[in-house]
């Protein structure tokens, strides 16, 4: 490598760093969504139809990135909202964007903040297949309310066990000569699951740490 190739990569290097291996993961947008409601901002929230993926929990619209519709993901948080809640895009402004949410599950969630132009939500036309109900709670709520914070363990599984009983090994650490311990499980890693208990529901996962960190950037205001 010589000094061109150097100048070159200086070139090339993003102002703002991504997410190294981002094309690995479930990548999915969503729109944390306000609406004015008595003169006091609201988040809008939806339980998930029965029929689909996570169903039944409580969630902001959103959903996966689909290169054929999208150019950016910001275009997939409007589209989902749109077609999850019934209501025009141009109902829909956005504020800005929040931090990209990385799951432990494999999953990248890039966050936007935006509000919903609205009467009520008997404006909306949601969509049956994909929710079974819209609701809203004051951000007044979270801000004078703290999560509950649980904890689950991360381990790192080399190999696992097929339906008629044979291990299978995904990564062949005795194989590429690496030391005995990544033949076995390994890590531990703790990670955090944020709560929310409001009512009848439970909001919890990515949702609850999207709250959370939106009410952090509030009261910094």
């Amino acid at each position: 490598m010589n000094k061109s190739v150097i100048n070159g990569l200086r070139e090339k290097l993003p102002i703002v760093p991504g997410v190294s291996g981002k094309e690995e993961y479930f990548n999915a947008a969503v729109l944390v969504l306000l609406i004015l409601v008595n003169e006091e901002y609201h988040f809008v929230f939806q339980k998930r139809a029965a029929t689909i993926r996570q169903a039944g929990e409580i969630c902001f619209p959103g959903g996966k990135f689909d290169p054929d519709k999208d150019t950016d993901f910001r275009e997939t948080a409007i589209r989902e909202t749109t077609e999850e809640l019934g209501v025009a895009a141009e109902k829909i402004s956005i504020i800005g964007t929040l931090d990209t949410v990385i799951a432990n599950m494999g999953a990248t969630v890039d966050a936007f903040l935006g509000l919903i132009d609205i009467e009520s939500l008997d404006d909306l036309q949601i969509s049956p297949d994909e929710v079974e109900r819209v609701f809203t709670i004051p951000v007044s709520y979270f801000e004078d309310t703290e999560p509950e914070i649980y904890k689950v363990n991360i381990i790192v599984h080399p190999s696992y066990i097929n339906q008629t009983g044979e291990e299978v090994v995904i990564f062949p650490a005795k194989e590429l000569g690496l030391p005995e311990r990544y033949t076995e499980p390994w890590g531990n890693i703790t990670s955090n699951v944020f709560v929310y208990r409001v009512e009848e529901v439970t909001i919890w996962g990515i949702t609850a740490r999207l709250i959370r960190d939106v009410i952090a950037k509030i009261k910094c205001v």
